[in-house]
C-alpha cells in the first residue's frame, strides 16, 4: 500500500495487491488501519486502488471456518470498516474499474464516492456460500436502500457506474480522465472547512444512520453467518471462483 500526504491536509491511500486485483488481507487491512492514525494536520482522506482496480474484494484465502473462540473470519474486516466509518476526518473513496464484496464495502464505509461509467459494484456472498455482515448490510442499504440492497446481495448483480449514480451509491460519475481530479478536488472542499465542525457533524449524522438492531437480532445474526462460513457450501464456493466454474452447492 502507498501513503502520501498532500498539500492542504489530504493524505492519498493507495491500495497495491496487483496479484490479487487489490484484494483485502490481514496485511493489508493492517497498513490501512495504521494509515487513518494520520497526523494532526489531515483534513481528508481519499483511498483508491492501483492499476485501474479499486479492490476485488477480501482475499478468499483468508475466508476459513469459524475459530473455536466465536470469532469470523471477516471479524477483522469489519472492525477496520467500523473504524474507517467512524473516523472523524472525512474520506472520499476514488472507485476505479472493480469494488467487489469487501471493496464495495470500503467503498460504502467512506464519506463519499467517486466514479466512473466503467466502476462496477457486486456483492457476491451469495455465490461464496456467506452470510455477510449485518454492519455491512446497513452500510449498503444506507446507501441506496433496503430493496435495492436485498437486490445487490440476494442476486449478485452488478452495477455500472451511471446506474450506481442514480441509485445513489455513487455522489459524482465523471469521464475517467476526469474522476481523479473531481475526487481530489472533493477533498480540498472538504479540507478547507473547520475540522471541529466537519468532525463534530460527521458523527451526529452517523449516529442518526445507526441501525436499530436488538442485541438478539445481532446474535441472530451472527450465528447464522457462523453457519455459513462452517458450512460445505462456503468450501464448494470458493473453490468454484479458484477454479472459474460454476459452483455446485447442497444447502448444508
Amino acid at each position: 500500500m502507498e501513503v502520501e500526504d498532500r498539500e492542504g491536509g489530504i493524505r492519498v491511500l493507495t491500495i497495491v495487491n496487483p496479484a490479487r486485483r487489490n484484494a483485502l488481507d490481514d496485511r493489508l487491512l493492517g497498513l490501512l488501519d495504521a494509515a487513518l492514525a494520520a497526523p494532526a494536520s489531515t483534513r481528508a482522506f481519499l483511498l483508491r486502488g492501483a492499476g485501474g482496480t479499486f479492490c476485488s474484494g477480501y482475499d478468499l484465502t483468508n475466508l476459513g471456518p469459524s475459530s473455536a473462540d466465536g470469532r469470523l473470519p471477516d471479524d477483522p474486516l469489519m472492525a477496520f470498516l467500523s473504524r474507517l466509518e467512524r473516523h472523524p476526518v472525512p474520506s472520499v473513496a476514488l472507485v476505479q474499474g472493480a469494488a467487489f464484496g469487501a471493496g464495495f464495502d470500503l467503498a460504502s464505509a467512506c464519506d463519499f464516492r467517486v466514479g466512473t461509467p466503467d466502476s462496477v459494484f457486486c456483492m457476491p456472498p451469495a455465490r461464496l456460500g456467506i452470510v455477510y455482515a449485518v454492519d455491512g448490510m446497513a452500510r449498503v442499504a444506507r446507501r441506496v436502500g433496503l430493496a435495492r440492497a436485498k437486490a445487490l446481495f440476494l442476486t449478485a448483480r452488478k452495477l455500472d457506474g451511471q446506474t450506481a449514480l442514480a441509485w445513489g451509491l455513487l455522489d459524482e460519475c465523471p469521464a475517467p480522465e476526469a474522476a481523479e481530479a473531481v475526487a481530489l478536488e472533493l477533498c480540498r472542499t472538504l479540507a478547507s472547512h473547520a475540522p471541529l465542525a466537519v468532525s463534530g457533524m460527521k458523527e451526529v449524522l452517523g449516529l442518526l444512520g445507526e441501525p436499530a438492531l436488538s442485541e438478539d437480532a445481532r446474535a441472530r445474526a451472527r450465528a447464522l453467518r457462523r453457519a455459513s462460513f462452517d458450512s460445505e457450501d462456503v468450501k464448494e464456493g470458493r473453490a468454484a471462483f479458484l477454479e472459474k466454474r460454476a459452483p455446485r452447492f447442497q444447502g448444508r
